[in-house]
C-alpha cells in the first residue's frame, strides 16, 4: 500500500468482555496496510489475561505476541498525553473502542478525559472525525442509552457488538468476524471477513 492510500486509526481496548474484536480489528487494519496506534486501558490487560490467556506480566512483549509485530502498530500508554493522537493537529482518520465498556462510554459521554483514551476520543468529537463505539454489555439500562444518545448525538457511530447469523455462521471466528467486519465497513475498509447478503448463493 502505498503512503498516500495508507490511513491512520486509533484503536482503543476498555474492560468490557470481548477482547477478540478488538484485537481481530487491529489485525484487520495492519493486513490492510493502514498505520493503528493502539490503547489499552488498566481493566483491558486483566481481560487480554483471563479472556485470551496472554502473558501481561510485560507489556511490550505481551503487544507483540498478541498483536504481532508490525512497524505499523503504536502502542501508546494511558498517561502518553505527549501522544500524537492526544492532538487535533495530528493525523486521525478515525478511532474505535472495541469493546467498550459503559464505564468509559460515559466519560466520553460527557466529555471526561482523564487517561489518553478518553482524551482521543474528546479530539475525534472536537475535530468532528469519525469515532466508532462498539459497546458490550447487556442488559442495558437508562443511563447507557442515554451516554449512547449522547454520543450518536455528537457525531459518534455505536455499532454494537451484535452478531448476525443469516451468513449460517460456522464458528466462533465467524461470528467475531462478522461484528468486525460491520466495524471496518463503516471505516470504508476493504475487507472479507463475511459474505454480504446479495452475494451468497
Amino acid at each position: 500500500m502505498s503512503k498516500n492510500s495508507q490511513k491512520i486509526f486509533t484503536v482503543g481496548i476498555t474492560g468490557a468482555s470481548g477482547a477478540i474484536y478488538g484485537v481481530r480489528l487491529v489485525k484487520a487494519l495492519l493486513h490492510e496496510g493502514h498505520r493503528v496506534h493502539l490503547l489499552l486501558t488498566g481493566a483491558a490487560w486483566q481481560v487480554l489475561y483471563y479472556e485470551l490467556q496472554a502473558d501481561t506480566s510485560n507489556e511490550d512483549k505481551c503487544i507483540v505476541d498478541v498483536f504481532g509485530d508490525h512497524d505499523e502498530l503504536h502502542y501508546h500508554t494511558q498517561q502518553d498525553f505527549g501522544a500524537p493522537i492526544a492532538s487535533g493537529s495530528a493525523k486521525n482518520d478515525g478511532m474505535i473502542i472495541i469493546p467498550c465498556s459503559m464505564g468509559t462510554l460515559a466519560k466520553i459521554a460527557n466529555g471526561i478525559s482523564s487517561n489518553l483514551l478518553e482524551r482521543t476520543a474528546d479530539v475525534m468529537f472536537k475535530e468532528r472525525r469519525r469515532l466508532i463505539i462498539v459497546p458490550r454489555e447487556t442488559p442495558l439500562h437508562s443511563t447507557h442509552l442515554e451516554n449512547m444518545k449522547k454520543i450518536s448525538d455528537q457525531g459518534g457511530q455505536i455499532v454494537p457488538a451484535m452478531p448476525g447469523f443469516y451468513h449460517n455462521p460456522q464458528s466462533m471466528d465467524d461470528l467475531i468476524n462478522f461484528v468486525v467486519g460491520k466495524v471496518l465497513d463503516q471505516l470504508d475498509v476493504d475487507h472479507t471477513l463475511f459474505e454480504r447478503w446479495g452475494d451468497m448463493t
